[in-house]
């Protein structure tokens, strides 16, 4: 039995090596570098973007975050047949917060502040003739007894009884108990109360409220979380019961807690603990594990139903945190197909160096092989040269990245590393047992034959592999999308079986650079033809050139690669830009919006007139939005958004805007009598054009409605019946116009000065916040760098293939220059064997990347991060795009002048002599 040796290394030969090869090592310790870093930075960078997103979207969502427990009074039945005081209801308060505490898991408990227990009564109205105002009794208390107040003028409020232990008992039917509120400085500037003076109240059920103000207070720090749950109590709120309404709030104290239970009926007073989320110590990770423990809390909760004092969890927390994460999964998925694309290009260029640098090598690898020195030495010897630069470039490289990105990850740069360290030994040993083996080729013409089929037989069968890889890639994709369902359980950033569906566009690529291969040859050879028969012996000696090299893979697949992927990245970040812009048209539908408050509503007419007398506003479109009105269909009953406009102006405003044109608007308005044309919108399918409907009313006989067409996109409304005022008029149902759309340069100044008693909303500030929100800030950054990548690497790749056929070119043109060329002649000749791969590339690979653009973008889910109900249209920067080519072509004008000044120097013998190189 014959026992392996271990390879033997020659160390001379290993520095020696080293030393004469220094520029290409050290070209690919650069690339590994500049990778590596990329590499190691953008996964951390990209968590940290998650977190924040984590942390604005639980910002963002205010008290809908909040994890509120409520619980229904004891009841109040007195020993004599009344409602009982009861003195000790501060100190139930206290007891609920702390059995509201003690009901939540370690994971919510590490996530939440410190529970902040209320009592608040239904809102009131103030009847005191003014506007629309609405007044609440509240109570707060946390861990420090309550948010600590100055009493400016009075002072707290008192209990109403005087007797021993606070005690006592009312009928049912009793006049209205008195109680005592404390007022901050605006709420009684608002109101014109002061210490001693009454509120005039009255519940919906017309009943008298007793309230007396017993002093007005300013809160010691304003900015205390207890404040948050009601901003009432410290000045007045508008809109908080609705459009145009106003809310104030008097502070109840632990002694006029009890009189406000007696003044109020049972079902006027709530009590409840909210816990808000601390925004800062979450993040992506702890909002999977937060998300599981909100879902367990509200599935252990007691049904509203139940009219014990038993808990009752309500939160939004889990809804927000399953969408954020829904989108950072969309997010990691669509950077990691950026990502895919980066490696692939500097895996390519490693490749092409990697042969670079063997054929540099190549005497000194067979003169050694021929020497004695066994495959396995060589080998060993290279894998020790390429283990040591390529892990001296990746320490470099990951210690940048952790100087810049909050930590390191080494998953994406493994590629990367094992390219460079096994693309050297690999090309070597296989160079030097080519150049070394015995086997001789046949002389037999069909032996001949035979071998080069095989030789074509491996080769196509490597392609076909390609191919059948890429569509697996693009069907994957196709079936479930880059962010499956159910995508939120793994937002962490693992891969989750999402590789294959990543790599659709990079491999679309390679397999796209494999036919041109195929196409290349045949499409010099015909100029080649077609210069043979002209009289310019320039052109036959540059396709003569260009023929010669155009069967090398690499230079010709870093080319198109890098192009077609740049290309993508570049149609990635102007259809997100482009995305963004519609979703802000569509949410806002013109370039502002006024949505009138319900007690306005009858004055939107006059409204619309000032705003479109305003300066710089060219229209002010009327119409009525509302909201889960009742539509019957043959099959089901639905509840769509109503928009009734003119149809005629809604034209005119479309005509102004970049909103695209509706179709069927024309028989909306359509005149006659019988069912009310109008366009209809579902997700479901519920609502379809040629279905008869109803609109259900209140207090009237239904209308019937005929879908003749598909209505626009209006906000995020998922249902949408729009109608034309003029004919639902007809029909017996005039509108109620309560919103406002305006178009033109100064309609952002003109609702924010009729906003009186509406909402404005204004385009440019949602795209705004769209464009800075940080999963779109960061994905679109990454688009950027990757493109710039992708063009560094593709300038790489030219100027590395240029130098592979530097030698042969340079030495055939030297020659041609004993027989009469002229230098500038040479250049010429030099430029028509680089131009037809780059050119190539440069008008193919953009093509290519488009193509791939239009076929996998609608499965990357860019509405998520756009913020559309649907995926953005393609928008290719063709301005972009002509730009890259132009500068992939323009760098041969700069790589032929370069190789004519360095072989300037060689000297005429060298290249004459039989042999030279």
């Amino acid at each position: 039995m014959r026992i392996p040796r271990l390879p033997v290394l020659h160390w001379p030969s290993v520095r020696g090596r080293a030393r004469a090869d220094a520029g290409p090592l050290l070209l690919v310790a650069a690339v590994v570098v500049v990778v590596t870093l990329l590499a190691g930075a953008v996964p951390p960078l990209m968590r940290a973007t998650a977190d924040a997103a984590v942390q604005d979207a639980v910002r963002r969502a205010g008290t809908d975050a909040d994890v509120t427990a409520h619980a229904n009074w004891e009841r109040d039945d007195g020993p004599g047949g009344g409602r009982a005081r009861q003195p000790q209801l501060p100190e139930d308060i206290d007891t609920f917060r702390q059995h509201a505490v003690d009901n939540l898991d370690p994971t919510l408990t590490a996530a939440l502040r410190a529970p902040v227990a209320s009592a608040t009564s239904v809102p009131l109205k103030i009847t005191d003739g003014s506007v629309l105002r609405t007044f609440t009794l509240a109570y707060l208390a946390d861990d420090n007894g309550g948010p600590r107040v100055t009493w400016v003028e009075g002072g707290p409020p008192k209990a109403s009884v005087t007797t021993p232990g606070g005690i006592a008992e009312i009928p049912y039917q009793a006049p209205p108990w008195p109680v005592q509120v404390g007022l901050s400085e605006a709420d009684a500037k608002a109101l014109g109360r002061g210490p001693g003076d009454d509120i005039p109240l009255m519940d919906d059920n017309r009943q008298v409220k007793k309230v007396k103000v017993s002093g007005v207070f300013r809160p010691a720090d304003p900015a205390d979380p207890a404040w948050r749950l009601l901003p009432w109590l410290l000045s007045p709120a508008k809109g908080a019961d609705g459009i145009g309404s106003t809310r104030l709030a008097g502070l109840l104290s632990r002694d006029s807690l009890p009189d406000a239970r007696l003044a109020l009926e049972p079902e006027q007073f709530d009590r409840a603990v909210s816990f808000s989320p601390d925004a800062s110590v979450l993040d992506l990770k702890a909002a999977e594990a937060l998300t599981t423990s909100v879902v367990g809390l509200k599935a252990n909760s007691s049904s509203s139903a139940v009219f014990d004092s038993s808990l009752k969890w309500a939160t939004q927390l889990d809804n927000v945190l399953v969408d954020i994460r829904t989108r950072v999964a969309a997010m990691f998925a669509q950077s990691s197909v950026l990502l895919t694309g980066i490696l692939a290009a500097a895996v390519l260029v490693l490749l092409l160096a990697a042969e670079l640098l063997v054929r540099r090598r190549a005497p000194g690898l067979t003169g050694a092989r021929q020497r004695g020195a066994g495959l396995p030495d060589l080998a060993a010897e290279l894998l020790l040269e390429s283990t040591l630069v390529a892990l001296a470039a990746a320490a470099t490289g990951l210690a940048l990245a952790g100087l810049v990105a909050p930590g390191t990850s080494l998953e994406w740069a493994v590629p990367v590393v094992v390219a460079a360290v096994v693309a050297g030994p690999a090309f070597g040993v296989l160079a030097a047992a080519r150049a070394t083996r015995d086997k001789r080729v046949p002389a037999n013409r069909a032996a001949r034959r035979s071998a080069e089929r095989t030789v074509q037989l491996r080769r196509a069968t490597v392609e076909v592999a390609a191919m059948i890889t890429a569509v697996a890639a693009f069907v994957a994709l196709f079936q479930r999308g880059i962010v499956p369902a159910g995508s939120a359980a793994d937002a962490t950033g693992q891969d989750g079986g999402a590789s294959l569906p990543a790599s659709a566009p990079a491999l679309g690529v390679v397999a796209g650079t494999l036919l041109l291969l195929r196409l290349l040859p045949a499409g010099t050879g015909a100029a080649l033809k077609r210069a043979l028969r002209s009289r310019r012996p320039l052109a036959v000696f540059g396709s003569a050139r260009a023929v010669a090299t155009s069967a090398r893979v690499l230079p010709l697949m870093i080319l198109v690669t890098s192009a077609a992927l740049a290309s993508y990245a570049f149609t990635l970040d102007a259809t997100a830009g482009r995305g963004m812009e519609d979703g802000a048209w569509r949410t806002v539908g013109a370039d502002a919006r006024l949505d009138m408050a319900s007690v306005a509503a009858g004055s939107t007419a006059a409204v619309a007139e000032r705003v479109a007398a305003a300066p710089g506003v060219t229209q002010a479109l009327a119409g009525q939005v509302s909201e889960f009105t009742r539509v019957s269909t043959p099959d089901a009953f639905v509840q769509p958004r109503l928009v009734v406009v003119d149809t005629r102006a809604l034209r005119r405003l479309e005509a102004a805007t970049p909103l695209p044109k509706t179709p069927g608007l024309d028989r909306l308005a359509a005149a006659g009598t019988g069912d009310v044309p109008a366009l209809v919108r579902s997700s479901d399918g519920t609502l379809r054009p040629g279905m008869k409907l109803r609109l259900l009313r209140a207090d009237a006989p239904p209308i019937p409605l005929v879908a003749v067409g598909t209505a626009p996109a209006i906000g995020d409304a998922t249902d949408l019946v729009l109608v034309d005022a003029a004919a639902l008029t007809a029909a017996g149902m005039p509108p109620e116009p309560n919103t406002i759309w305006v178009t033109g340069p100064g309609a952002a100044r003109a609702v924010a000065a009729n906003a009186v008693a509406a909402a404005p909303l204004v385009r440019a500030d949602v795209l705004e916040e769209r464009r800075a929100a940080p999963l779109t800030s960061g994905l679109l950054r990454l688009a950027w760098a990757s493109a710039a990548m992708l063009l560094a690497l593709g300038l790489l790749g030219l100027a590395l293939g240029a130098a592979g056929s530097a030698p042969d070119r340079w030495q055939t043109l030297t020659r041609l220059r004993t027989l009469g060329l002229r230098p500038r002649d040479t250049r010429w000749v030099a430029a028509g064997e680089l131009l037809p791969p780059v050119v190539a590339a440069a008008v193919l690979g953009p093509l290519l990347g488009v193509l791939l653009a239009r076929l996998t973008l609608g499965s990357l889910a860019l509405r998520l991060i756009t913020g559309q109900t649907t995926d953005p249209a393609l928008v290719p920067p063709w301005w972009w795009l002509a730009v890259m080519a132009a500068g992939f072509v323009a760098a041969v004008a700069v790589v032929v002048p370069v190789e004519a000044a360095l072989r300037r120097r060689r000297r005429l013998s060298e290249v004459l002599r039989a042999g030279g190189s």
